[in-house]
């Protein structure tokens, strides 16, 4: 229960009478009646304070108000926007496939390799035992510790290269003992 420091000054607190049954489905029927007018009002409200004022593409013509009438214009209009492709199962496989190496090599923990390795032989697995949608999958899973011994000799390759490129760009400290 709130206390009297809880509320706003002058307003006593009340609590709602209990409705029976009967009583709560009439008001229910009266709030859903009454919701249109309850919703113009706010619009109108807004409209008045400002708040419909300025927005992006007002003054201009709706785009695509001559076409027909499509239930599924927002899923298309998503796609295009989001530039959303969607890939029978089998091709996703192989493009995954070939992006594999990159997607490990931003990894910098054998467990988080080794996670996305095991995933992806899981999605190739159940693809393999699913029913057949769009070409024929080809790709095959991959072995795992060859995977990550190939993902270890990139790392190294790259760590040596960094440390590489930051011994070069490091001035040469000069050493008390040396003149020169």
């Amino acid at each position: 229960m709130p206390t009297s420091e809880d509320r706003p000054e002058g307003r006593p607190e009340t609590q709602a009478p209990h409705l029976d049954d009967a009583a709560s489905k009439t008001a229910a029927t009266a709030r859903m009646q009454n919701q249109t007018k309850w919703v113009d009002l706010q619009v109108q409200q807004s409209i008045q304070r400002g708040e419909f004022d300025d927005l992006p593409g007002a003054g201009k013509p709706i785009k695509n108000l001559d076409r027909d009438h499509d239930p599924d214009w927002w899923v298309k209009q998503l796609v295009e926007r989001e530039q959303i492709v969607v890939l029978p199962r089998s091709v996703q496989l192989r493009k995954d496939d070939a992006e594999l190496d990159d997607l490990l090599d931003t990894q910098t923990t054998e467990d988080g390799a080794r996670r996305i390795v095991e995933e992806f032989n899981e999605r190739v697995i159940a693809a393999r035992y699913g029913a057949p949608e769009g070409p024929p999958l080809i790709t095959m899973p991959r072995d795992v510790d060859a995977t990550l011994d190939a993902w270890r000799e990139r790392r190294a390759a790259r760590v040596a290269a960094a440390k590489d490129v930051r011994s070069r760009q490091q001035p040469r400290k000069r050493r008390w003992w040396r003149r020169g």
